[in-house]
């Protein structure tokens, strides 16, 4: 794949999948508020856990091209184009989280249309650390209440609306009727997210991602939101494959991968078809 350009500008790496991914109308394209909508990067820190800024810098960095990025394996290979980029902090980052570093996001395009990202995050520090990270993926839909998401019944979460309370799904798919912001434990790899009127599914594969982030902001978040349309709720979703209850723990020279695979199938009000539960690898 050629790249006419030595950095990358990751607030614009959404246009990568507009046709799909959500976007929102009026989002704030101007460094250094990071772009809501597409898939930002959640790194070091997810949400507010933590003593750094919302999700954590990596979003909002311009990220540098490998221009001789490692082959594709044989058997990842077919119709695929993808590019490499490279984020290593600066000296401002190493003041607010004193952490080297080396996070390599590969991002990969199938002719089917399948977005494929594998993060490689490697300690080059002389001492072990932590991290949070979620691929932060806003889906667009037709309306959410026409949404539900299988692959998540009969597990536990924790709700950000409750003081991160642990509650267990009782539902035997998850529908939307208000706010949701729950982080899922313990997930499979697969997970789906029928949209009904559109008549398709996301398919979600992940691995080296325990968790799964589910987060809605309905009516009343969207309004105090400067970013978000008062009813841009409506035609989004997030679910982001993420590592949160338990933090990644790096020793140095240590690496971790943690990877996501989204594509589109076609589906009916019956999701027989698609077994969500069986173990589908890359």
């Amino acid at each position: 794949m050629g790249h006419s350009a030595a950095v990358w500008d990751y607030r614009a790496a959404t246009e990568i999948t507009k046709d799909w991914n959500g976007v929102d109308k009026i989002a704030i394209f101007k460094p250094p508020k990071a772009v809501r909508g597409g898939i930002p990067i959640c790194f070091p820190q997810f949400g507010n856990c933590g003593s750094l800024e919302q999700h954590g810098f990596a979003r909002n960095k311009i990220w540098t091209i490998d221009e001789n990025p490692p082959p594709l394996s044989p058997n990842d290979s077919h119709a695929k184009s993808y590019i490499d980029l490279l984020l290593k902090p600066s000296e401002e980052d190493l003041k607010c989280w004193p952490h080297s570093f080396e996070f390599r996001l590969r991002v990969s395009l199938a002719a089917d249309g399948s977005l494929a990202l594998i993060s490689r995050i490697r300690n080059v520090n002389g001492k072990p650390f932590s991290f949070s990270f979620a691929y932060h993926t806003y889906l667009s839909v037709s309306d959410i209440s026409e949404v539900r998401i299988e692959g998540l019944e009969t597990l536990d979460y924790l709700d950000n609306l409750c003081q991160k309370e642990r509650f267990t799904e009782q539902g035997d798919a998850i529908t939307f009727e208000s706010e949701v912001d729950r982080v899922y434990l313990s997930t499979p790899n697969v997970v789906a997210v029928l949209d009904h009127e559109r008549k398709r599914t996301y398919v979600i594969r992940k691995d080296g991602l325990p968790d799964v982030v589910v987060w809605n902001p309905w009516e009343k978040k969207s309004k105090s939101m400067v970013d978000f349309g008062d009813d841009e709720y409506k035609q989004m979703l997030c679910v982001d494959g993420a590592v949160i209850e338990k933090p990644v723990t790096l020793k140095p020279g240590e690496e971790w991968t943690g990877r996501v695979e989204l594509s589109v199938v076609a589906s009916t009000l019956c999701s027989e078809q698609f077994d969500v539960q069986r173990g589908m690898g890359f």
